[in-house]
């Protein structure tokens, strides 16, 4: 009697071990494998393309100091919400005391969502003279965020900027910047997100 629970027990579990059990299905490969480090990439899926580009002057409470913001500045993606790659260049300018100083970045990330984007880059050249040329480690990273409307005059647009880390402190991460808090009080920017 023992050994018929036994062999009805092993019968029953047989049959839920290959009712449960999944389908393996070899699919036909249609492209190489990626390189070691390289996500894999649908051939036929296009990359999603975003940018920004423009030129704005933001509110500053100094009255006879003035701070613009430029950029031009694109990314791709294939999948997910870091982009796989950015290019372009940014540019903060400060006029105070009767000199411009600017210092120029070059774009290693752009991200997009709606009427939002951040950019970082690294400081590739500034105006000569310029404090960032001994009071910042070369090439370190800013980051400036963005508020554009995606209907003019519904809404204002807006300006954050990350500034820079001190000197010997670790860079600021690529791809995060703050809230873009400061309004735009002339010039303005388009933004086209991935999405749209």
């Amino acid at each position: 009697m023992l050994l018929n629970r036994t062999l009805r027990a092993t019968a029953l579990l047989a049959i839920v071990a290959a009712v449960a059990a999944p389908v393996a299905v070899a699919a036909p490969t249609t492209t190489a494998p990626p390189s070691p480090g390289t996500a894999a990439v649908s051939a036929s899926a296009p990359a999603a393309v975003s940018s920004l580009k423009g030129d704005a002057r933001m509110d500053y409470p100094v009255a006879d100091q003035e701070v613009r913001v430029s950029v031009d500045a694109r990314s791709t993606y294939t999948a997910g919400s870091i982009p796989q790659r950015s290019w372009g260049t940014f540019r903060i300018s400060h006029f105070q005391d009767g000199k411009l100083h600017w210092g120029e970045f070059k774009v290693d990330c752009l991200t997009t969502g709606g009427p939002t984007a951040t950019v970082t880059g690294r400081l590739a050249r500034t105006s000569p003279g310029h404090p960032w040329l001994t009071d910042l480690d070369p090439h370190t990273r800013m980051g400036v965020s963005f508020l554009v409307p995606e209907k003019p005059g519904k809404g204002e647009t807006r300006i954050g900027l990350s500034g820079a880390t001190k000197k010997g402190a670790p860079l600021l991460t690529k791809c995060m910047s703050p809230a873009a808090d400061a309004k735009v009080v002339d010039g303005g920017y388009t933004l086209h997100d991935r999405g749209n």
